[in-house]
């Protein structure tokens, strides 16, 4: 009988935009992103992602400097491939740097982000943030066109977009969603074969998680949305334990 080969350990990045987002509804300082993620540190997680928006809708720009000050976990930075945030990446130099497409007019990010047609000005863009350390990971849609030119650039991680799939689950659209999945899967498979760390993120709670979990190829999911809203009825820390074990649930079956 052929063994199977066990999947790599599953890391989990929680993302801890919208804690900022409550706090900037009413100004000040309350509640802080700082603490949220040192919350979430303690609760099983293995990085923490902050998202600086071009208008800054959540997190700050002092909330950056913070976590970089205080976290003892890798902070995962997700922005626009825009020379103002190429600067801030390159002023604190984050274990990470997530390349996200961006558009104000957005509730959040839609879609990944198109580097098939971007190639040569992207290749220049992330060059200096390889040269500083940063691991540059691309937010890409399940296309191959998308997966091959960011391996073709230098990226060293794609975050596959599980949105479209979570969307569809929630609407009870099952067939699509199948469908959704399957394409993840697959661009996985595909992405890891070319020598791409892959992580998957975007949408999924406590209901979506386990399939994409169970993937071999996915090696982290950043999640943020979902477990800030369940911290309102159960707290931070419990909502974060239990993604994680569904998470290795998931992953040991």
């Amino acid at each position: 009988m052929t063994q199977q080969t066990p999947a790599a350990p599953l890391r989990l990045g929680v993302n801890i935009d919208h804690v900022a987002t409550v706090r900037n509804a009413r100004g000040g300082t309350w509640p802080d992103p700082v603490r949220a993620a040192r919350l979430a540190a303690e609760a099983g997680a293995d990085g923490i992602t902050a998202h600086l928006r071009e208008d800054r809708r959540h997190i700050t720009d002092r909330d950056i400097a913070a976590l970089m000050e205080a976290l003892s976990l890798p902070l995962n930075f997700e922005m626009a491939a825009t020379e103002e945030m190429q600067a801030i990446a390159l002023r604190h130099r984050p274990h990470a740097v997530c390349l996200v497409p961006e558009r104000r007019e957005e509730r959040t990010t839609e879609g990944g982000l198109e580097v098939a047609r971007d190639e040569a000005r992207l290749a220049q863009f992330i060059a200096p943030l390889r040269d500083a350390g940063c691991r540059v990971s691309i937010f890409i849609g399940a296309d191959p066109n998308q997966i091959d030119a960011a391996a073709r650039i230098g990226a060293a991680v794609v975050e596959l977009h599980t949105g479209a799939y979570c969307d569809l689950h929630a609407e009870g659209q099952f067939v699509a969603r199948d469908a959704e999945f399957a394409r993840l899967r697959d661009m996985a498979a595909h992405a890891h074969a070319l020598g791409l760390e892959v992580h998957a993120g975007h949408g999924l709670s406590y209901d979506t998680v386990g399939p994409i979990a169970a993937l071999p190829d996915v090696v982290e999911l950043n999640i943020g949305h979902f477990l800030i809203g369940e911290a309102i009825f159960s707290g931070l820390a419990p909502a974060i334990a239990e993604m994680r074990r569904r998470m290795d649930a998931a992953r040991a079956s």
